[in-house]
């Protein structure tokens, strides 16, 4: 009876053991403590997908880009719940970021900054693009901290500190230092740049927008930060009410069944046109003109970053 008693407790602590592994691997994977609401955290991998639960089952809510701080709400083993700069909240799969410490600042947050200028860009442990694969492919807008310039064979380098601590190389073609603030007609330019690029649910980065996330991403461009879903960019405070017959260039966009109803957001590029990120027809980056079916029947609201 007492061996039976002993094998009885040692199952119990195997079996106990198995559960908290996942969990465990999850901490020491992402810097070796738990996420506690209110910590700061920073994405490690160059596009994280956040979902409506804590399981890779449900739903693609929004991305959080490389680099970035999230601020943690509450967790589930292997898991937090994070808000992203854009006020925006969903659950996260803990290997894609590390916690910040009280001493660790902000990553890409001060000093000389790059800022990846084309659609995506690879970073090597090497000044050399055939020594060995990359170290990480991060998309647009993804902002990194330098740590010096490459000499000699180096030369057209840059080198950097990614958001895990390591050191990695940079092409000098593939950034720009200290982005500043694009002018509206930057800005069209730049949505251009993106045309035929997939859609993507969710997508907020250059491997896939949805329309939201490709409108808010032309206006960050401006270094301004509005809300993330289309809904909420028509009702902010940041905008102010146009007539359609009075659109300029930059002016945003709203489409659905009726205002309180918003489906789907563009920008007007001038000239009866605009940008936006569609699944109509063939789903992706696309340039429509706002007379033609179905959208001159669709446009409810028109707006202006006041």
């Amino acid at each position: 009876m007492h061996l039976t008693r002993n094998r009885r407790a040692l199952v119990f602590l195997v079996f106990v053991f198995v559960l908290a592994m996942p969990w465990a691997v999850t901490v020491a994977a992402s810097g070796g403590s738990p996420p506690i609401p209110g910590d700061d955290w920073v994405v490690v991998v160059p596009v994280a997908n956040m979902y409506s639960a804590p399981t890779e089952d449900s739903d693609v809510v929004s991305q959080a880009l490389y680099g970035s701080t999230v601020i943690v709400l509450e967790d589930k083993p292997g898991w937090a719940r994070i808000q992203t700069p854009d006020h925006y909240a969903g659950w996260l799969p803990l290997d894609q970021a590390r916690r910040l410490s009280g001493s660790d600042p902000h990553y890409a947050s001060s000093g000389k900054i790059l800022q990846v200028s084309g659609l995506s860009a690879n970073l090597y442990r090497e000044p050399d693009v055939t020594a060995h694969r990359p170290v990480l492919t991060v998309p647009y807008e993804t902002r990194l901290e330098f740590l010096s310039e490459g000499k000699g064979d180096g030369a057209g380098w840059f080198q950097v500190r990614l958001a895990d601590g390591r050191a990695a190389w940079i092409d000098h073609d593939d950034v720009i230092v200290d982005p500043r603030p694009l002018s509206i007609d930057e800005s069209i330019e730049l949505g251009k740049g993106f045309l035929g690029i997939t859609y993507t649910w969710g997508g907020r980065s250059s491997f896939g927008f949805d329309c939201s996330g490709f409108t808010q991403m032309l206006v960050r461009s401006r270094g301004i930060n509005m809300p993330r879903d289309a809904d909420q960019q028509a009702a902010w405070d940041g905008v102010a009410a146009i007539d359609r017959r009075h659109l300029r260039p930059g002016d945003l966009l709203f489409f659905g069944s009726a205002a309180n109803h918003i489906t789907h957001t563009g920008m007007f590029i001038g000239h009866g046109n605009f940008i936006h990120d569609t699944t109509y027809g063939h789903p992706g980056v696309k340039i429509s003109r706002l007379k033609d079916q179905p959208w001159t029947n669709l446009l409810v609201i028109c707006r202006r970053i006041k």
